[in-house]
């Protein structure tokens, strides 16, 4: 039976494999997004367009184009492409693969591109059995990864790869997928005449955090439902997609807010100045409103941590780590249980004390960064890791801060320019009140020292 029609047995071959492999992009000037990455004059459209590509390693959360990416990459250049997933392989089909790239070399002169999917879950044997043979060009590697490179990438490997790095695809990126979808008669939907309703295409991109493939997987769900509730039209009428055909296809509750998103900002507003206004009751209520709403927990909780540095700073060093820690929390406990951490965070941040002094000291710096530029660092706290960067001036003159009485020595440490400027001005206020004092201390002696 039709998947998107329960009447008739019409599914076609490509119809039967998941829409968001079917809308997979072919060639560069179909892909989506990632202008930093792949647009006009990027390094990666220059090197498709004039057939040299590199290897690379392509970082980014789920969802963002990383397999597409490699999969353009390597049908571009006409090489023979290699799909590898970390996961189910080891050092025996590496092996292999260095064996059929020989081959394939040998009896076409054709390269071979390797595309490694979830690369950081090579342990570092298994990455160094690449590392010859990309160094030689057999081998073109392209990686993919979820996780930081730098931390999950054995360095001499990340020395021979460039690091490509794909962010999650916004709202706009989205729209512009899903409503490809709707319209591709060959690959997608567009035989089905579906349209979906404003609110529910709000909830589906709100819903899928970035994520192209989680879109597509929940447009396919919701119309579905939507054909087999409605069934055929007798003349041939478009059908809508509704906001209850999301929900259950996507499985989140629709946000309580009308679809402009005014509401959703209005809630994360009054939660936000509740928590400012040192008001737990309302921060309470507020986040309650938000949860029950069906809001993302892990949004709230990333508004809480930024409040914690942003309003409280070091007026209660405790704020931060605790509220990091219930976010951990929520992620490993869940809903609904997890919540009380997230409760537990609001209200110690709205009972905190308050400072904003962190946050206007940063403000301070970034504005006259923007205006002094890069200023020379001062020759004394220069690093010196060879002889002639010694015998240039290079560190000569600093002073060891342990070296001295209290482990501080008045010294010079903002470029000459700035050499008397005042950024950070802590509160009489919870521990900065300490702070303060200290600091004071401190520049009473730097101008003792000067």
């Amino acid at each position: 039976m039709d998947l998107f029609n329960p009447a008739t047995d019409t599914t076609s071959p490509a119809e039967a494999r998941p829409l968001a492999e079917r809308m997979r992009p072919r060639i560069l000037s179909e892909f989506v997004g990632q202008a930093a990455v792949v647009g006009p004059g990027t390094l990666l459209a220059e090197a498709v367009r004039r057939n040299r590509i590199f290897s690379m390693i392509l970082w980014g959360p789920p969802g963002v184009g990383k397999t597409t990416l490699a999969r353009i990459v390597a049908g571009t250049s006409g090489a023979h492409f290699v799909h590898f997933s970390a996961v189910l392989s080891g050092v025996k089909e590496i092996r292999a693969v260095i064996e059929e790239a020989r081959a394939q070399l040998r009896s076409s002169g054709q390269p071979t591109v390797l595309f490694v999917d979830e690369i950081h879950r090579f342990n570092k044997s298994q990455q160094d059995a690449f590392l010859h043979h990309v160094e030689s060009g057999l081998l073109t590697l392209i990686g993919a990864t979820t996780e930081n490179p730098s931390f999950e990438v054995i360095a001499p490997l990340l020395s021979r790869c460039r690091v490509l790095t794909l962010q999650p695809l916004t709202e706009s990126d989205l729209h512009t997928i899903v409503t490809a979808a709707l319209n591709d008669v060959d690959r997608g939907l567009g035989r089905h005449r579906l349209v979906l309703d404003p609110d529910a295409a709000d909830h589906l991109l709100r819903t899928c955090d970035g994520d192209a493939r989680t879109a597509l997987n929940s447009l396919e769900m919701a119309a579905f439902l939507t054909l087999a509730r409605q069934g055929p039209t007798a003349d041939g009428a478009a059908r809508a997609i509704t906001l209850d055909d999301v929900v259950q296809a996507v499985q989140q509750k629709a946000l309580q807010y009308d679809k402009s998103g005014e509401g959703h900002y209005n809630l994360i507003s009054a939660f936000h100045k509740s928590l400012r206004g040192s008001d737990p009751d309302a921060a309470l209520y507020w986040l309650a409103r938000m949860l029950m709403a069906g809001e993302d927990p892990l949004y709230v909780a990333r508004r809480m941590v930024r409040f914690a540095s942003e309003d409280i700073g070091n007026a209660d060093p405790h704020a931060l780590p605790l509220t990091m820690a219930a976010m951990e929390a929520f992620r490993f406990i869940g809903p609904p249980e997890g919540e009380l951490a997230l409760a537990q965070a609001a209200v110690y941040l709205a009972s905190a004390v308050k400072s904003n002094s962190v946050y206007s000291a940063f403000g301070r710096v970034a504005e006259a960064v923007r205006k002094t530029g890069s200023l020379a660092v001062p020759m004394h706290i220069r690093n010196a890791p060879t002889q002639l960067m010694k015998e240039l001036g290079y560190g000569r003159g600093y002073q060891y801060a342990h070296d001295y009485e209290d482990a501080y020595v008045p010294q010079q440490h903002l470029p000459d320019r700035l050499r008397n400027e005042r950024y950070y001005q802590p509160v009489d206020r919870g521990y900065e009140k300490m702070i303060k004092q200290r600091l004071e201390h401190w520049r009473t002696r730097m101008g003792r020292g000067n």
